[in-house]
């Protein structure tokens, strides 16, 4: 059965949107010329893992306007482009991306990822979208959670986690840049 993996930027102090919901506090971006080896390849081997997306209306706003255009970010930008997209929206009733495949909506995005989970594939990337997250953690659809910690903090903003859940460490790496990634599973 396909996993629901959410992947989530965070700070240390665990805000995952700043006040005005931005995310400035980002520091690495996957393909610069200064880009630390082993952390490309853990995020082009998590791509690689991965064939739909789905996503929040709030984070397909922000992300439709770049990333069908972001030929600077090359191979992760072309895979990330060529996944199958869902976006959750009650409002919506389409979601273009560029010249890519359109995202379809959905109006019920736990009906959708049980679907999704029961088809053959590979995993589904849950792309930050808090509120989708929060609804499908308290659905009990998400089964890993990969957060890619960086060395800021921010005092205040949204949290990734309101509320209790039991997670099962994974993996802990730090790269070079400074960003360190920490994977959990869900305990169900």
């Amino acid at each position: 059965m396909r996993k629901l993996v959410v992947q989530q930027w965070v700070t240390v102090d665990n805000i995952a949107a700043e006040d005005d919901g931005g995310l400035s506090f980002v520091t690495a971006e996957p393909f610069s010329e200064k880009t630390d080896p082993a952390y490309k390849a853990s995020v082009m081997g998590f791509i690689d893992s991965v064939d739909t997306m789905i996503l929040g209306a709030n984070t397909y706003a922000m992300s439709n306007g770049y990333w069908p255009n972001a030929k600077e970010q090359g191979e992760y930008g072309q895979k990330l482009n060529d996944l199958t997209k869902f976006v959750a929206s009650s409002t919506l009733n389409e979601a273009p991306w560029g010249e890519f495949p359109a995202a379809t909506v959905t109006k019920d995005p736990a009906a959708t990822v049980r679907e999704l989970k029961a088809d053959d594939g590979k995993d589904i990337w849950l792309w930050g979208s808090l509120t989708l997250m929060h609804s499908l953690l308290d659905a009990g659809l998400v089964d890993e959670v990969r957060l890619l910690v960086c060395p800021v903090s921010r005092g205040t903003g949204t949290r990734v986690f309101e509320d209790r859940h039991d997670l099962k460490p994974e993996e802990a790496t730090l790269f070079t840049n400074g960003i360190t990634l920490l994977r959990y599973e869900i305990d169900k």
